[in-house]
């Protein structure tokens, strides 16, 4: 008796918790292709719910009318198939046709595509489940037996929702979690029953198994210059070795943002906008203290500790794998100068009372993850407040100067003149391209206006400050009245970037 009260109970809870963790591992799988923007988080969610929804109306249908436990399990074992199956599916679509689909659409077509029918199939169980406990347990009413399977399956999914966020993700890949998901529900379905034909069904695991492990390897045999490649908590990491202005490199990439590079037989910065960071120079150029929030290959960094030999540098990085792959494989030295903290750069501001001489933010990757609270007034006040007298604040900013209705950079402009009186900015590539590019933010805590026309500043030796006078975007062209300040109430960044990279590409 105690058996038949448990037996459907526990293949809910299991089947829920699954549910979970693919939800939760599919953001992680559509990011490297799409970011991981509100586009994606919403196209996963509705996805799975309107796969769900359906699955619970069939399920019941189906329950009613073919109420047999071999049907339940059967279910169960064909849902594990469809993982797996649509797990090395997906391997080859996205790798073939993820970067070719728009970072709006891509998302729900991939949702659709790679993530309905497993959902589907696991929101049939639920009302299957109802129908056979109560033909199992009839002195139970529909009532009382309905509450007790969505008991289960509700405390599944949060059992699949911590596990994937705390144990699943940080210690395994995503191949092994949604295979080990798969087998294990093909596990469950073939022997739900504990009838016969074992080895037939144990022998067809075994040989599943060792195909599907065997396909997946050779199709990620075909990246032979990635010499690192890992999910961590936040993002896919891949490290990889290339080339740059025909100089061997090494390459950084956060998702679909390769974020950060290095010249393997050059101390040079690779990337024109981080070369920016001397800009620290203009208004004191021997700071004592630096932040830079955004480690990446830490280059900024470094070049920061080689310029100057007493000055102190903090990094806020909020992935702490990315400071030990920085240390194994780009090369950052064991400083006593050099302190990194795996914490929010917003956070660390707000919590310390730390004041920095300069600030360089390059947390604003790419336009594929822009992160919201990094982008709004609120924060700008904070890094404000945490620099010195005539502190310097430079930011790293990816947008078009294109003066559409809806923009990001220029509403960010008006949000950073809103708390930085003094300001400036640089358009890395040209003042006058509308395309999108790297756009430096400065803003300077002094009363002091900056005349990049001065002899000081066109007659640098470095051509970076030199040429500042070229760079800089004149703001006053542009009327501003109809973009909005970006507040933590209100900052649609993912939206605004969308509609930002539509009307360029």
């Amino acid at each position: 008796m105690f058996f038949k009260k448990i037996t459907i109970p526990f293949f809910v809870f299991i089947t829920g918790a699954c549910v979970l963790i693919i939800e939760i591992i599919a953001i992680r799988i559509l990011s490297p292709y799409f970011g991981n923007t509100i586009f994606t988080v919403s196209s996963v969610i509705s996805v799975v719910l309107a796969a769900l929804s359906l699955g619970y109306y069939f399920g019941g249908k189906l329950a009613d009318k073919y109420p047999n436990e071999k049907l339940f399990y059967g279910i169960i074992a064909l849902s594990g198939f469809v993982v797996i199956f649509l797990h090395v599916f997906g391997t080859v679509f996205l790798s073939t046709f993820g970067y070719s689909l728009s970072i709006i659409h891509g998302p729900i077509i991939s949702s659709v595509i790679l993530f309905f029918l497993q959902s589907f199939l696991l929101g049939m169980l639920s009302p299957f489940a109802v129908k056979l406990q109560t033909m199992r347990l009839k002195e139970m009413g529909v009532g009382s037996v309905s509450g007790q399977i969505f008991f289960w399956s509700t405390l599944g999914s949060i059992l699949g929702s911590l596990s994937a966020g705390f144990i699943l993700i940080p210690n395994f890949g995503i191949s092994k979690i949604i295979l080990g998901i798969g087998f294990l529900l093909i596990v469950l379905g073939l022997f739900g029953d504990l009838k016969n034909r074992f080895w037939p069904k144990f022998f067809l695991i075994i040989f599943l198994f060792f195909l599907t492990s065997f396909f997946l390897e050779s199709f990620s045999s075909n990246s032979q210059n990635i010499i690192y490649g890992k999910d961590s908590i936040y993002q896919k990491i891949t490290i990889y070795d290339g080339v740059y202005n025909e100089k061997p490199a090494r390459f950084l990439t956060q998702d679909r943002n390769s974020s950060a590079a290095e010249f393997i037989d050059s101390e040079e910065l690779v990337f024109e906008y981080t070369k920016y960071y001397a800009l620290y120079q203009i208004t004191n150029p021997n700071i004592k203290e630096a932040l830079a929030i955004g480690g990446g290959a830490y280059s900024v960094p470094k070049a920061i500790l080689k310029d100057l030999p007493e000055v102190k540098v903090d990094v806020a990085e909020i992935d702490p794998l990315v400071f030990f792959l920085g240390k194994k494989y780009f090369g950052v030295p064991s400083d006593a100068r050099l302190n990194n903290f795996s914490q929010d750069g917003r956070r660390m501001l707000y919590d310390s009372n730390k004041k920095y001489d300069v600030i360089f933010s390059d947390a604003y990757s790419s336009l594929y993850s822009t992160p919201q609270h990094l982008t709004t007034q609120e924060f700008f006040k904070i890094a404000k407040e945490r620099l010195s007298n005539n502190g310097i604040f430079i930011a790293n900013v990816i947008g078009s100067l294109n003066p559409i209705k809806q923009s990001f950079a220029l509403s960010e402009i008006k949000t950073f003149k809103s708390v930085f009186s003094n300001s400036y900015f640089f358009a890395v590539n040209s003042p006058s391209s509308q395309k999108l590019q790297n756009i430096i933010f400065v803003g300077y805590k002094g009363n002091n206006k900056i005349d990049f026309n001065s002899p000081e500043i066109k007659n640098n030796k470095n051509y970076i400050i030199s040429g500042l006078s070229y760079k800089k975007i004149d703001v006053s062209k542009f009327d501003f009245s109809s973009y909005p300040i970006l507040t933590d109430d209100f900052a649609p960044v993912d939206y605004l970037m969308s509609k930002e990279f539509k009307n360029i590409y």
